[in-house]
């Protein structure tokens, strides 16, 4: 290889340092991560990583152990062992513990799963991206696991609001649809792209192709993500992920881009909105002037140190509104698409001044809070349809609505967390009503999860949607693919959770999240989608 070719290609030098970040700041480490080539797993300092997390760390030089607390969950390790212990039981690592320098240094897998992190490691920049799992994003876990941070959670002319919409209809067959994250810039765009157009228009380019190698026929790309806009918007501000500064314009429009080079492979696009997430810390310093927090404090509910616009008061549902009706006015897209963000799914919501000034049928606060959610996806397809009637409205949520032991009529469950009773989302009543175009349900357990069995989940939601203009697409997880829950031990449990969707014919097509998790091959699922899709299933 060329001396200058690393630099041509964007990949960091074979022996550069491996950088660790936590919530998108570099982590200082006096050991960095490293990689033990013959057991092929990277090596991370658990020290560094969990007091940046605000845990307690305890080391005995004596026994060479470390204990660490938070959140509840404490943590055993000692020198030269291959398992740790969480909680009181025994967990197998994928390599022995190592102390360097008085740093417990643990494979890297370990900490997403005991810290409860989401992990995103690229090998052609050496680079580890932790973030904490969002507990109602497509791809995250709460309540029990049963159960997404998602945590949590896709023409060439933009439009002029007159065209009522192209409607593009796959290139084939039922929807294969992924999700692309651009928070903490999962899937797209890198973080080393920030303010170069070329190559984050590049980037995108090449993870189309990638998707639609693998069988995939629409995207649903992640516009706003946190009270911000991937799009021109006269009423929130740009990502930070574009450029590297909120509310600083990128050199061309993105979302233009993205729907133009989506179209011209006859693929659809649908913009992925965060509903109630009004940013993703309680840090205001890096705002721009016209973020919703800055220009609305009073609409701001704080519930586990994060931000949220209160569901409560009518002001900001419009408000969430009218962003959305930017993009449906301004842009060619295929569908309008909502995660599971309403209320979080857990922790303390004072949302009681709000709850006084604005129920005037004197409801409960849960019956309120449902109203809440209720009024804004009634209004936001009313608004979608009136101006773009090809416009598809479709929402994501989690996969439970409620457990049969609390609801006769809910699925034979025992999830953690519900929708109707944790995160106030009716979606029973939205699809009864027709108030949205298609659910797509995040189904991310397996057939032999006890609490949420897949086939059963799939047996309810089709019965859901049954005699309804509803269309259901089911979201599967092969970001679980590799890890130790139970049944994500090969790429077949998706292979058969295809196979059991097509024999229910209420289910027209499948979303995978995300696209870094298809990319990344785990168990070879990318060769098992390509070859599935190609044999025409």
């Amino acid at each position: 290889m060329p001396p200058d070719a690393n630099a041509a290609s964007g990949a960091a030098p074979a022996n550069q340092e491996i950088a660790i970040y936590l919530e998108g700041g570099q982590l200082a480490a006096d050991v960095p991560p490293y990689i033990v080539p013959k057991l092929n797993i990277t090596m991370v300092p658990l020290r560094v990583i969990s007091e940046g997390l605000g845990a307690v760390v305890d080391w005995n030089q004596r026994t060479r152990s470390v204990a660490i607390q938070r959140s509840g969950t404490f943590i055993a390790l000692q020198s030269g062992q291959s398992s740790a212990v969480v909680d009181g039981r025994q967990v197998k690592l994928d390599g022995s513990v190592q102390i360097i320098s008085g740093r417990a240094m643990v494979p890297l897998r370990f900490v997403g799963e005991s810290l409860g992190l989401t992990v995103n490691w690229d090998p052609a920049l050496r680079t580890i991206s932790l973030f904490e799992t969002d507990a109602s994003a497509p791809g995250s876990d709460p309540g029990t696991d049963p159960g997404t941070d998602p945590g949590t959670d896709p023409s060439t002319d933009p439009g002029t609001g007159t065209d009522p919409g192209s409607g593009h209809e796959p290139d084939s067959g039922s929807l294969r649809g992924a999700w692309i994250s651009t928070v903490y810039n999962l899937d797209w765009p890198s973080a080393q792209s920030a303010g170069n157009a070329d190559k984050q228009k590049a980037e995108f380019v090449k993870l189309l192709d990638d998707l639609q190698g693998m069988g995939m026929n629409a995207v649903f790309v992640q516009v706003r993500a946190a009270g911000d806009a991937f799009y021109a918007s006269s009423l929130v501000p740009w990502s930070s992920y574009l450029t590297g500064t909120q509310g600083k314009a990128p050199t061309y429009d993105p979302l233009a881009f993205m729907i133009e080079e989506t179209h011209k492979r006859g693929m659809q696009f649908h913009a992925w909105f965060n509903p109630f997430r009004a940013g993703l810390d309680a840090k205001t310093d890096k705002l721009a002037p016209n973020q919703v927090i800055v220009q609305h404090p009073e609409w701001i509910v704080y519930s586990g140190g994060k931000p949220y616009l209160n569901p409560g008061i009518p002001a900001a549902r419009q408000h969430i509104i009218d962003t959305i009706m930017e993009v449906v006015r301004g842009y060619d897209i295929d569908g309008v698409h909502l995660d599971d963000y309403f209320y979080p799914s857990s922790g303390d919501f004072p949302d009681s001044a709000s709850f006084t000034a604005n129920n005037p049928l004197i409801l409960s606060v849960a019956d309120w809070r449902r109203a809440n959610v209720n009024a804004l996806v009634s209004q936001l397809g009313i608004s979608i349809h009136a101006v773009k009637p090809a416009v598809r409205f479709g929402i994501s949520p989690f996969g439970v609505w409620r457990n049969s032991n609390v609801d006769p009529t809910g699925s034979p469950t025992r999830a953690g967390v519900t929708d109707y009773d944790n995160m106030y989302a009716d979606v029973r009543t939205w699809i009864k009503n027709e108030w949205i175009d298609y659910v797509a349900p995040q189904l991310y357990w397996s057939f032999d999860t006890i609490a949420a069995p897949y086939g059963k989940l799939v047996d309810w939601w089709s019965n859901e949607v049954k005699g309804t203009d509803v269309d259901l697409y089911i979201g599967h997880s092969p970001y679980k693919l590799g890890t130790a829950e139970i049944g994500w031990q090969s790429s077949n449990e998706i292979i058969h959770q295809l196979d059991y969707n097509n024999t229910h014919a209420e289910v027209d097509g499948d979303i995978f999240f995300s696209a870094k998790d298809l990319r990344g091959n785990p168990l070879g699922i990318a060769d098992a989608l390509r070859g599935y899709y190609a044999a025409g299933k």
